[in-house]
């Protein structure tokens, strides 16, 4: 079994009403195949290191004015050793004991209105899951696909965590996606199917509108013929 070590800290800021105003958080864990190093407020990822690529990403929107993290990266790559020798020592100390485990809850989606043939998103949402590590795999019509990305780990505050992976895709009728989770609490792969179905709209409640709005107008009219012929008749 893989042994994770993680630090998660949380500081509020409180006003002088006492109120909390904004939550920061930070994050750094490790295990044998495991590496990340994230800053966030409000359950929003502000920063986070990407050890592949060998730099720190910042993830706020451009018009936030986003702050600098000068050094931080560098930091982080210290904190992985720190956080790697706390590991080191907790598998003699602890001799790998029984972890909690936590089986994902997967679901599926587009991100934006599906339209054929227009670029779109689909998000593998993986939840409520520990320890971290978990594998996200793709197919399309069950041929396997690489083209994803996956987001950093998301402590959740009941202690487990979120992951998204995204595929950019173009919608064709017909196709059919696949999201495959592993995970060490699952006895076997968790998939979710996800299929271009994009519906016409559909032509009833127009017919219907347009029948009752006739019917309407014909019991109009016969009321007002009736309502002359009494006029006349008196």
């Amino acid at each position: 079994m893989e042994l994770y070590v993680f630090m998660f800290m949380l500081a509020a800021l409180v006003s002088s009403e006492n109120k909390v105003v904004h939550e920061d958080y930070y994050f750094n864990g490790c295990s044998d195949t495991e590496k990340e190093n994230m800053y966030g407020m409000d359950g929003e990822e502000l920063w986070h290191a990407d050890f592949i690529k060998g730099v720190g990403v910042i993830t706020q929107p451009d018009f936030s004015d986003p702050l600098g993290y000068d050094g931080f990266y560098q930091a982080a790559v210290t904190n992985q050793e720190v956080c790697k020798q706390n590991l080191d020592v907790a598998i003699k100390a602890y001799k790998n004991p029984q972890e909690k485990m936590d089986k994902p809850h997967t679901s599926i989606y587009a991100e934006d209105d599906v339209q054929l043939n227009v670029e779109n998103t689909l998000i593998c949402h993986v939840s409520g899951f520990f320890p971290p590590p978990v594998r996200v795999s793709w197919t399309k019509n069950n041929e396997a696909l690489k083209e994803d990305s996956l987001s950093q780990y998301r402590p959740k505050d009941d202690g487990t965590y979120n992951i998204f992976s995204s595929l950019p895709f173009t919608p064709v009728e017909g196709d059919i996606y696949s999201c495959t989770v592993n995970h060490v609490a699952l006895d076997q792969p968790q998939t979710k199917t996800w299929e271009v179905d994009v519906a016409v709209p559909g032509v009833g409640p127009a017919v219907f509108c347009g029948v009752g709005l006739s019917l309407g107008l014909l019991g109009v009219a016969a009321g007002t013929f009736f309502l002359i012929k009494g006029n006349n008749c008196n």
